[in-house]
């Protein structure tokens, strides 16, 4: 038996850092995974997918986003058990029990609404049991009431479909929903389930050693600190064994980096680094930058990051972990002309850059304004 393990689409996300164009590509993209997973099912034979919670982003969603959507889940062949979670639970606002998604989704499409075994269409002895989430808080650990009155079932594999942060994962013990790893594994070894499909974790992890617990992570990067996006788990399973495979989803990228700038080669590497990113459209950066450069160094930084910002999805300074400090010496004085109170200004500015970073800003917008650096 073969299935498609996949969690978080998160469909309707937004990003604040993407300008409007990126933002739509972006959220056409999270739709567009989900034709991706029918395509890999297909080609690796899977017989249905399971989606580990959190399919939506809200349980308000736009007509528009839930149509496509949805048209893309029709297309998958295979039938896809959806699991509400925290983003999307089962309450009274439910998008999985609103009459548009009723209407256009087709009968492929199986939401898990209870704790009750689900046969798997078209297989015999397989069974989907799920741990939906009913509002946004629970009160407990939903795995374990699903696994409550889960009696073993000789002959018939089953595959537990939980959402939260497992106990040995956890940051915070003292929410009453985190899920027993302990508790998970031993249903592993009495037989109860062969496998569980965890959703909630963006990032592709494998959770204790029987290799059949498993945060699949989210099919396209949503955050900076996700360390292996992008995919989705291919599992191969009977009672006996448990094969895992990663399958690549998506071609977002989101990275954080500081980079060390002190004299012209240091930018040239920089500039030669970015021109060398392929997908510069899919990729948002966001760079702290250290070190100590002059203003005509500074302004050429901010020209660099100025003209490829219109090619990445997001380029922007990481202002929270830029340390550069910008030093004007002779070279800066003597590459502009200026008369006057411009020149009065910007010697009244040179002497207070030393103490005073609004001084700095002032110089470094002169120096661009007046053409500093730039060939006469």
């Amino acid at each position: 038996m073969k299935f498609i393990h996949t969690s978080d689409w998160q469909i309707g996300m937004t990003r604040a850092f993407l300008s409007q164009e990126a933002a739509a590509r972006y959220s056409q993209a999270r739709i567009d995974a989900i034709r991706a997973l029918g395509e890999l099912a297909e080609k690796h034979h899977a017989q249905f997918m399971v989606v580990a919670g959190d399919v939506f982003e809200s349980n308000q969603l736009s007509a528009q986003t839930l149509s496509r959507a949805l048209d893309a889940l029709n297309s998958v062949s295979v039938p896809v058990f959806l699991l509400p979670g925290n983003h999307d639970p089962l309450d009274a606002s439910s998008i999985f029990r609103s009459k548009a998604f009723r209407d256009q989704a087709r009968d492929h499409i199986i939401v898990v609404e209870n704790n009750e075994p689900i046969s798997v269409p078209g297989l015999a002895n397989v069974e989907v049991v799920g741990a939906p989430w009913f509002s946004k808080r629970p009160a407990e650990d939903l795995c374990a009431r699903a696994l409550q009155a889960l009696e073993p079932a000789p002959g018939v594999t089953r595959i537990l479909l939980g959402h939260g942060q497992v106990d040995s994962l956890s940051p915070d013990h003292s929410q009453p929903g985190v899920v027993s790893q302990a508790l998970l594994e031993q249903a592993l070894a009495q037989g109860q389930v062969h496998y569980v499909a965890l959703g909630d974790r963006h990032s592709l992890t494998n959770v204790g050693n029987s290799g059949r617990l498993c945060y699949s992570g989210t099919p396209l990067v949503t955050d900076f600190d996700e360390v292996d996006p992008n995919k989705a788990l291919l599992v191969e399973l009977d009672t006996d064994t448990c094969s895992l495979t990663p399958l690549n989803t998506g071609i977002w990228e989101f990275q954080a980096l500081q980079r060390d700038i002190n004299a012209p080669e240091d930018l040239a590497a920089f500039a030669q680094w970015l021109d060398a990113i392929r997908g510069k459209e899919c990729t948002v950066l966001k760079v702290g930058f250290t070190g100590s450069v002059n203003l005509a160094l500074a302004a050429e930084l901010d020209a660099l990051l100025e003209a490829q910002s219109h090619v990445f999805a997001s380029l922007k300074r990481r202002a929270r972990t830029t340390d550069l400090a910008v030093i004007p010496d002779a070279l800066d004085d003597n590459a502009i002309a200026l008369s006057g109170y411009a020149d009065a200004t910007w010697k009244a500015l040179l002497a207070r850059a030393a103490s005073d970073d609004t001084a700095t800003d002032a110089l470094r917008l002169m120096y661009r304004l007046a053409g500093g650096g730039r060939e006469k």
